[in-house]
């Protein structure tokens, strides 16, 4: 049994020993087939409208929103280097080297503990799939996405999202993962931030104070 699949099981149990008496399996199961999902299942916008969605939600949330052809993703990226005033980022192993604009510098970061990401001007990372309802981007660990601190520890992140990785609704999203769905798995909505003190915003807490997006179309 992988890690993650034992400790869901040991988490799943503990809250049914705290819930009283273990149900059986089927009845667990019949219980979960029952569940009532008349909630929206699946996209209706076209893939211009799906987009602007996709564009608005981000924007909501003070990202930095681009969109280029697949040709112009390095010139793009290093436009948008320019307008941020870097010199270069870090990367997971895996993306892809037209991305990497001339005259800026991009580094391997596979294996650089938190405070090798910590001294990293930032990141550069591709995505799994993207969700225009919420503005969501979910990276898995795979090539080009890496492992989760890597999106959590430098202060900003710059991500490329085809347009065919972008879906309308959160169950369109998972339906997607559902083949990886063992592989450790980071949902990010716009820059971190949170207003749990005071109910005062303050970015950066939890990750990134600032994340761009590039919109391949």
């Amino acid at each position: 049994m992988a890690d993650s699949d034992l400790q869901r099981s040991t988490v799943l149990a503990s809250i049914r020993m705290s819930l009283g008496q273990a149900q059986a399996s089927d009845a667990i199961d019949a219980e979960y087939a029952a569940i009532s999902r008349s909630y929206k299942l699946t996209g209706e916008l076209s893939v211009y409208a799906l987009l602007d969605l996709f564009e608005d939600r981000l924007l909501e949330y003070g990202a930095g929103v681009y969109r280029a052809s697949a040709a112009e993703i390095g010139a793009t990226i290093g436009s948008i280097l320019r307008r941020r005033g870097k010199s270069g980022l870090a990367m997971p192993a895996g993306v892809p080297m037209e991305w990497m604009a001339e005259g800026f510098t991009f580094v391997d970061a596979t294996g650089f503990d938190a405070y090798e990401l910590d001294k990293t001007e930032g990141i550069l990372s591709s995505c799994t799939v993207a969700i225009a309802e919420t503005g969501s981007l979910v990276l898995q660990n795979v090539a080009g996405q890496g492992a989760r601190v890597l999106s959590l520890v430098p202060d900003y992140h710059l991500c490329v999202v085809f347009a065919d990785q972008v879906v309308e609704t959160v169950p369109e999203a998972f339906e997607r993962l559902e083949n990886t769905s063992t592989l450790p798995t980071t949902f990010i909505s716009g820059p971190s931030a949170t207003a749990d003190i005071e109910m005062t915003r303050i970015k950066g807490v939890h990750g990134p104070r600032f994340l761009d997006v590039l919109i391949v179309v």
